[in-house]
């Protein structure tokens, strides 16, 4: 490999940090805003504690795409999920930014990251569903455990990425169980508070 092409990974590798910044509309457990990355992170970490009873899974597959399905967001942020619309063009920006960010990178790499990608938002494989089921079921987490602004819409999580968690068992089971801590919560917050 040459320094020219090293040169060019690393470009990649320094336009994407500014992903770093990217902020999300869900709170952490101490109040800050949380971070796309942060997101990912988690992401990563819940596909790992489930591997081994989600079932017969490409589980290298499963992770890079877990990386790769918010990196649009590094160029024009992230639309929370309680702004989008159905054909707002979400995909659509977010697929462009994603090839503009990957430009330095070599033809291979971008093919097979932009595949991955487009996997991911269509939920064409049993990888893909299983990741775009657990990034809905990720982001209900931290909507539950955050500490949110008192006007946090936590009846959104109720209906938000059903489609995609009822397909799973298991992680409908999950659902279930998240969707009992969202009831908690609304019960909570909608208590006023105490003299």
């Amino acid at each position: 490999m040459t320094d020219a092409d090293l040169q060019s990974r690393l470009a990649f590798i320094q336009a994407a940090e500014k992903l770093k910044t990217v902020l999300r509309c869900a709170f952490t457990s101490s109040g800050r805003q949380e971070s796309t990355p942060e997101h990912t992170w988690r992401l990563c970490l819940m596909a790992m504690v489930l591997q081994d009873v989600l079932g017969p899974l490409d589980f290298e597959r499963v992770l890079k795409m877990c990386v790769i399905h918010d990196l649009g967001e590094t160029l024009h942020g992230d639309i929370p999920a309680t702004l989008q619309t159905l054909g707002g063009g979400k995909s659509d920006d977010e697929r462009r930014d994603l090839i503009e960010l990957m430009h330095p990178l070599p033809a291979a790499l971008q093919a097979e990251f932009l595949a991955l990608w487009d996997d991911y938002e269509q939920a064409a494989s049993p990888e893909a569903r299983a990741v775009k089921a657990l990034d809905k079921l990720e982001t209900l987490i931290q909507h539950n455990q955050g500490q949110n602004p008192p006007d946090f819409d936590y009846a959104f999580n109720l209906s938000y990425g059903q489609k995609h968690t009822a397909a799973i068992p298991l992680l409908a089971q999950l659902r279930r169980i998240l969707d009992e801590q969202t009831r908690h919560r609304l019960a909570t917050s909608a208590r006023p508070p105490t003299p």
